[in-house]
Order: C-alpha cells, then sequence, then structure tokens
C-alpha cells in the first residue's frame, strides 16, 4: 500500500492547466461527485468479487490477494481519471506520475504471482485483473464527464 502513496505524492509533479478565473470549493458538488465516483469502484470491486467467488472459485486467501491486487489497480484507474477535469487522455502525465505508477503495478503484481505475503494468482488472473481496471478507467471517465458538468465541476 506504501507504493499507493508514492502514487499519490507523485500527482504533485503532475502536469496541470491553471484554472482562468480564481477556483472556490464547493464542498457540496465535490462530494456528490466523490460519492458517484466511489459508487462506480465500488461496483468495480464487487464485479470482481464476484468473478473471484464464482467464475474462479477462489480460496479465502486467493481472494484477499484478488481483492487487494483489485484495490491497488482500481486505485491507479481512479487516480488517472479525476486528475483533470478534461478526458483522462486531455492531459499527459508527468513521468514521475508513470514512473510511480509502473513500479506500483510491478510491485504488486510480483507480491501476488510469487505469492510473498499473500497467496499467490496466476499471472492470467494478474493480467485479467489489470485489463479490467484499464476499462474501468476508460468507463468512469466516461462517467465523470457528464457528472462534472451536470454538478457544475467545470
Amino acid at each position: 500500500m506504501i507504493t499507493g502513496d508514492f502514487l499519490s505524492v507523485s500527482l504533485t509533479t503532475d502536469r496541470v492547466r491553471p484554472s482562468k478565473m480564481p477556483n472556490s470549493w464547493q464542498i457540496g458538488r465535490i462530494t456528490s461527485a466523490g460519492v458517484i465516483l466511489r459508487t462506480c469502484f465500488l461496483t468495480f470491486s464487487t464485479a470482481l468479487l464476484a468473478v473471484g467467488k464464482f467464475q474462479l472459485h477462489l480460496g479465502i486467501a486467493a481472494f484477499q490477494t484478488l481483492s487487494l491486487v483489485g484495490i491497488v489497480f482500481g486505485s491507479q484507474a481512479t487516480s488517472y481519471v479525476i486528475r483533470g477535469r478534461q478526458h483522462l487522455w486531455g492531459l499527459r502525465p508527468s513521468i514521475w506520475l508513470v514512473l510511480c505508477s509502473i513500479a506500483d503495478v510491478l510491485i504488486i503484481s510480483t507480491l501476488a504471482v510469487l505469492g510473498i505475503a499473500m497467496a499467490p494468482l496466476p499471472v492470467t488472473v494478474i493480467a485479467c485483473e489489470f485489463a479490467a481496471a484499464i476499462a474501468f478507467g476508460a468507463i468512469l471517465d466516461v462517467v465523470k464527464t457528464p457528472v462534472f458538468a451536470r454538478l457544475g465541476i467545470s
């Protein structure tokens, strides 16, 4: 989980576009957007758990590993989606953000595949989970844009 903190800190190096006008923190609107986006993350996580239980028939230890990897990958996707008001491809990330993401994904994947401090999972399961996180990020980006527009966060 420490590597996720590195990702969060690396966001301070990220490229940004300054606002044309001073920003005001509209806490109610920001909270509403957060609830909607986190509900999407909950749906993604629940879908992963359903696949682990009903398709893969994982034992409890492997199920815990699947959950941990899903949280890490899903958090990565969420971080890229919410870093700007525009679509996620509208602003190239900083090199530090990309390097921290790569390190985070490689570390958790290695730990999960080798079964270090957790039950091992096959590489194919980890790869499918990564692909699902990418799809989740794309869907979340499509959801974010109209939600931000509707709430006046633009």
